[in-house]
């Protein structure tokens, strides 16, 4: 049971956290949004109207320092996001923060130093681990159902940047945390790590931006695109978990035209099962012809979001935050922690140096 009392949300950023995060916290029993904050005024301005917020500001710290703000929600672009996180951690307050979680590895660990000094709750924001679909597969690996893990396959195709007329903006920009190696690719190591209950181990990496210029909207000069729309990634684990000798391909672009397609693939010694972007799980067993269903449950959907994965595991993900927080507790069971944050990064920054170099790279500590 959870007690009562109502759990202050401060909100840094008006993007996602506009279609989905205020969505979210809006249906959560015991939450309310109290304070928000963005780079431009008039766009915190817009979301405290749309959802009743009575405090708005341009500056994160005014929110970080908001007396009625216990949890602080970082959703922006990823070069704010170590300033933030230690910025609120520091102040006292929980922090939920947005993939990826930051830069780099050293920014990282200086974040999960400070969830570790302050003791608060302090988790990245993996909402589709908390799709029931997705729970279990992984209840199924962990169970041995596939035998010996040998190989997994994640696949991300979407075409929100296949055209050329699709404007500049931060997610062009290296330097802003831009690309779909962050974006998407946070994501599909983060799903690896814990289905399989191991780590990468090795990676080797291609990435590619498929258009060299775009049009920054606010000037209207072409500026060059320096982040990834692709990431084609080959990794090793590490023997443990459900893994044995087991390698991987993870495959994302946002420029792709068709279908969007999002499905993660595991492959054991005794059968293999399939997630898709639906939320459907499948399973066949070796020896078999064809894909099976596997029946799970759905998540629920907020009011004002659209129907998206992201969107249901984030229905539930919140009220699950909420719950904790109102029972005094620093964590959430199945949640992704600052230090899944912090190893998923380590993948990541040793797919930029694969690509750089373009050799096989061991995933550092």
């Amino acid at each position: 049971m959870t007690s009562g009392r109502t759990v202050g949300v401060g909100i840094i950023g008006t993007g996602f956290a506009r279609t989905t995060q205020l969505p979210g916290w809006a249906a959560c029993e015991g939450a309310r949004v109290v304070a928000v904050a963005s780079g431009r005024r008039e766009n915190a301005e817009l979301a405290a109207r749309e959802f009743g917020i009575p405090f708005v500001a341009a500056d994160w710290r005014e929110v970080v320092a908001h007396p009625e703000v216990e949890l602080v929600s970082i959703v922006t672009p990823p070069v704010t996001h170590a300033e933030m996180a230690v910025g609120a951690l520091e102040a006292g307050k929980a922090v939920l923060c947005e993939k990826p979680m930051a830069m780099n590895a050293v920014e990282t660990a200086r974040m999960c130093e400070a969830a570790r000094t302050s003791g608060k709750l302090a988790l990245i924001d993996h909402e589709l681990r908390f799709m029931p679909a997705r729970r279990r597969m992984r209840e199924l690996i962990q169970s041995g159902e596939l035998g010996r893990v040998r190989h997994a396959k994640f696949l991300f195709r979407g075409g929100s940047r296949a055209s050329a007329d699709t404007p500049w903006s931060w997610w062009s920009d290296e330097h802003a945390g831009g690309g779909a190696l962050g974006a998407i690719g946070s994501h599909a190591v983060d799903a690896l790590h814990w289905l399989l209950g191991t780590r990468v181990s090795h990676v080797s990496a291609a990435l590619a931006a498929r258009f060299a210029q775009r049009r920054d909207p606010a000037s209207g000069e072409m500026r060059p695109v320096t982040a990834d729309d692709e990431a084609s990634l080959l990794v090793n684990f590490e023997d443990g978990g459900a893994a044995e000798r087991a390698s991987g391909v993870v495959c994302v672009s946002m420029a792709e035209p068709g279908a969007m397609e999002h499905s993660v693939e595991v492959f054991g010694t005794e059968g293999a099962l399939r997630l898709d972007g639906a939320g459907r799980l499948w399973r066949a067993r070796v020896g078999e012809g064809a894909w099976g269903a596997v029946e799970t449950g759905e998540a629920p959907l907020a009011a004002r979001m659209r129907d998206t994965e992201w969107s249901r595991g984030f229905t539930v993900f919140a009220r699950a935050i909420i719950d904790a927080l109102r029972e005094g507790r620093n964590t959430v069971e199945g949640a992704a922690t600052f230090d899944d944050g912090h190893h998923t990064q380590l993948v990541l920054d040793a797919a930029r140096a694969a690509h750089a170099s373009g050799c096989r790279v061991t995933v550092g500590e």
